[in-house]
């Protein structure tokens, strides 16, 4: 099974909606609108069409990534980062690595273009793995009540959270 990643393109939307939509259809801890929020980023000034990433299988959308920009502010400073959000794959392909995959090539790439970190909400006994990391560990907060041991960030470079607190500024998108 030969996994292709690369960039989302125009052509693309439609399947990864449909992808989306079935990828969370039984998700306990969903509102079932991920697909929605997805087209809200895409367009939005957070979107950075290279950090949308679709995972192919036999030239079929199999799974899809989305990082995209948000700000973490204190009362002196403000600091770039990345929201990683949602991660998706169709429920037949899961548990095979496509997730993983995705994860790590988006981190790649978001290195790239030079983000040091990355926030996101997720399951606790998953992102780990990647070196994701409790945000109050850096005295980063969320800007609504969520539970603690779901809110987690990576540095992507090293000291890449060196001096970084304050609460978290999603894009208006997250909540329209």
């Amino acid at each position: 099974m030969e996994i292709i990643l690369r960039q989302e393109n125009k052509n693309d939307f439609e399947s990864v909606f449909h992808l989306i939509e079935k990828a969370f259809e039984k998700e306990k801890y969903s509102d079932y609108k991920e697909q929605f929020l997805v087209e809200r980023l895409r367009n939005s000034e957070a979107f950075i069409p290279e950090l949308s990433i679709v995972a192919e299988i036999d030239n079929e959308i199999v799974g899809h990534i989305l990082f995209t920009k948000l700000k973490i502010k204190n009362n002196l400073n403000s600091f770039e980062s990345l929201a990683l959000a949602p991660v998706s794959v169709l429920p037949e392909f899961q548990g095979k690595g496509i997730g993983s995959k995705l994860i790590l090539h988006g981190h790649e790439i978001a290195k790239r273009l030079g983000y040091k970190s990355v926030i996101l909400l997720g399951h606790q006994d998953y992102y780990p793995r990647f070196g994701y990391k409790l945000c109050e560990k850096y005295n980063i907060k969320m800007p609504f009540d969520v539970p603690s041991e779901n809110c987690m960030v990576i540095a992507l470079a090293e000291d890449g959270l060196k001096g970084v607190s304050g609460e978290v500024v999603y894009p208006k998108a997250f909540f329209e």
